[in-house]
């Protein structure tokens, strides 16, 4: 496909759809960015800057098109300890230099390692980040008036009943603006988005942080920073993923990763804070019918224009319209199969899935959850490859042994093997054939030293064939059987 044809293909494939879907997102945007403005300790006008900023940034520069990146949650609680111990201007230092780390992980091509991250802990991710989007909006519902709660259900209502008149307009779109007018029209006594914080009356600027260029700044911030670009990079690439397959459409991983961090460094620059891919509003784009480049650029343009433009009467949309969105996301993004799957699935994928999820929902940290389903998966994966090394028995002349190793050899089955080896009697020649096996590390290598070790003591000759090249390339440099022979038999 040509460059152009690409590029019409990612903006203009179905502009109707992604201007409609990029409208609900913005819209949505809004009190979410408030609320993690909030989170973060500082002015709700650099999380609203923030969003706009990224969106519009991400559409150019970004690898997964119709994907949502902003002021998120997760991002906004690594910044905490930083805006109240430094102030501000650190934070948005440590934005930009976020966006250094980013841009450095991009160019080393390090995205693409997000395939290590195993289906049992993506489904986790999926169903932990739908929980916690439920629960945020439990404040919103508790103690609430019953006119709240009528109209959060009136909302699922249209959300899920439009579309069965027609699927031209987003059904979410339609619950905003339904529950919008009827709320000012019977002045409903209901919270609303100008509730929720002051919205900005100037746009964003170019301002660069005042901070002193000591390497004081620089340890205050670095810490902060690249645990930013850590947990911004994971949920960005992991929603990316998430995206790839409600789409059934490939993204560049790499690119994205760069393009988080240029969107990052901007957002530093204007005003804002640092962002990432939003799950959330991500699942709003596409399920309203985006599947472009443009519906990330009109989200943030549009939201920009709602909050400076528009904001008397942004304010006055009630929060139970965008309660009801949010559930809908929620439900949508839970992976309800997954527990149906749950006497079917292997165990250890089982406890995978549920320890990512917990761990999630219990710290409101997704890095943690994330990194400890794959140190699950890996333990898992190296205890079961572990116990697949087999040593047999192969016929041989009288006096002689001959075993046929099949299987992988590393740290996780080196004990295994060594122990498959008869050592009784006195052979005069003992055969190791690798022909089916492959060793992997140092530890497979000293296993294989110490079982020749144990039949030259014993007198015997051993030899070891039918070696891989790169398994042959691994013992000349580590093992030792090859450089130096024991005692003879009559030392022992």
């Amino acid at each position: 496909m040509s460059l152009v044809a690409n590029a019409r293909q990612q903006w203009l494939a179905n502009p109707r759809r992604d201007l409609l879907a990029g409208t609900v997102v913005a819209l949505a945007l809004i009190p979410e960015a408030i609320a993690f403005s909030i989170i973060a300790g500082v002015d709700p006008a650099v999380g609203l800057y923030a969003s706009c900023i990224i969106a519009v940034t991400i559409a150019f520069v970004g690898g997964r098109p119709a994907m949502i990146s902003a002021a998120t949650g997760a991002m906004a609680l690594l910044m905490v300890t930083l805006v109240r111990q430094h102030g501000l201007e650190y934070l948005f230092a440590a934005s930009i230099l976020c966006g250094a780390f980013q841009i450095v992980i991009g160019v080393l091509r390090l995205g693409r390692y997000i395939k290590f991250v195993s289906r049992s802990v993506m489904t986790g991710f999926v169903n932990s980040l739908a929980i916690l989007i439920f629960l945020a909006q439990m404040p919103e519902l508790i103690g609430a008036n019953w006119q709240t709660l009528a109209m959060v259900g009136a909302g699922l209502v249209i959300i899920y009943g439009f579309p069965l008149l027609t699927k031209a307009v987003p059904s979410a779109l339609v619950a905003i603006v339904t529950l919008s007018v009827f709320a000012i029209l019977a002045n409903i006594d209901v919270r609303t988005v100008g509730d929720m914080g002051q919205m900005p009356t100037t746009l964003p600027m170019l301002h660069l942080p005042s901070v002193p260029l000591t390497w004081e700044t620089l340890a205050i911030i670095a810490p902060v920073s690249a645990t930013l670009a850590f947990v911004g990079l994971l949920e960005s690439l992991l929603t990316a993923n998430l995206i790839d397959d409600i789409t059934d459409t490939p993204s560049d991983k790499d690119r994205e990763t760069r393009g988080q961090g240029v969107a990052n460094i901007a957002s530093g620059l204007f005003g804002g804070m640092a962002g990432c891919a939003m799950i959330g509003q991500s699942i709003i784009n596409v399920t309203s019918g985006a599947r472009g480049r443009l519906s990330t650029l009109w989200a943030g343009l549009l939201l920009l224009f709602l909050i400076l433009v528009l904001q008397d009467w942004v304010a006055r949309i009630p929060m139970a319209a965008l309660v009801a969105v949010m559930i809908m996301v929620s439900v949508g993004t839970f992976d309800w199969s997954s527990l149906l799957r749950l006497r079917s699935t292997p165990l250890q994928s089982s406890i995978v899935m549920i320890a990512t999820t917990a761990t999630v929902v219990a710290t409101h940290d997704l890095s943690k959850g994330v990194v400890l389903g794959v140190i699950l998966s890996a333990v898992f994966f190296m205890r079961k490859v572990g116990k697949t090394i087999e040593v047999r028995e192969a016929a041989a002349p009288e006096g002689e042994l001959r075993y046929v190793v099949a299987g992988q050899l590393f740290f996780a089955s080196a004990d295994l093997f060594a122990a498959s080896f008869e050592h009784h009697g006195h052979p005069k020649r003992v055969e190791i054939d690798l022909s089916d096996a492959h060793i992997w590390d140092l530890t497979g290598v000293a296993a294989i030293d110490k079982v020749i070790f144990r039949y030259r003591r014993q007198g015997a000759v051993v030899e070891v064939t039918s070696v891989n090249s790169a398994t042959q390339s691994l013992i000349d440099k580590v093992g030792r059987h090859n450089r130096a022979w024991l005692p003879s038999p009559g030392s022992h």
